[in-house]
């Protein structure tokens, strides 16, 4: 009887601790989808910076402007608002909470700070990624 219980006791230590790795790998490379758009972003790479995102009509963007749809039309919007190097800046993200919503989607919530020779701009944002045919993808973004 003691034996049964040992073991149930290590195979539930090993499920959480299993868990607990594998969502800390999943926000790593949540993390680092995100430092590639501060840099790509920097650069003036929209397209670069895009790659973070589903490419999809189903992608949906919030903003000051309303509901955007697709991720042709957010990318056209992120050009018309950001034209040349001196509108788009430095991009440096805050993260301030990560958490898993359920299996292969978490929601990102955070501070943007763009450092522009036209003035800066500072705002908050809350994103939703899931993974899709296993890359992490956001696939809803609200931004102000």
């Amino acid at each position: 009887m003691r034996i049964k219980v040992y073991i149930t006791l290590f195979t539930l230590v090993s499920f959480v601790a299993c868990q607990k790795s594998s969502t800390n790998e999943e926000k790593k490379e949540i993390l680092n989808i995100m430092k590639i758009q501060e840099e790509a972003w920097s650069k003036h790479d929209l397209e670069g910076f895009m790659q973070g995102y589903w490419k999809s009509d189903s992608l949906k963007f919030y903003g000051s402007n309303g509901l955007t749809y697709g991720w042709d039309k957010t990318l056209a919007n992120y050009k018309k608002g950001y034209p040349t190097p001196d509108h788009s800046g430095e991009l440096k993200f805050k993260i301030n909470d990560i958490s898993k919503i359920e299996n292969e989607s978490y929601y990102v919530m955070g501070e943007y700070h763009l450092t522009r020779k036209v003035g800066n701009a500072d705002g908050v944002f809350m994103i939703i990624l899931k993974k899709i045919n296993g890359e992490w993808k956001i696939v809803a973004d609200t931004s102000c």
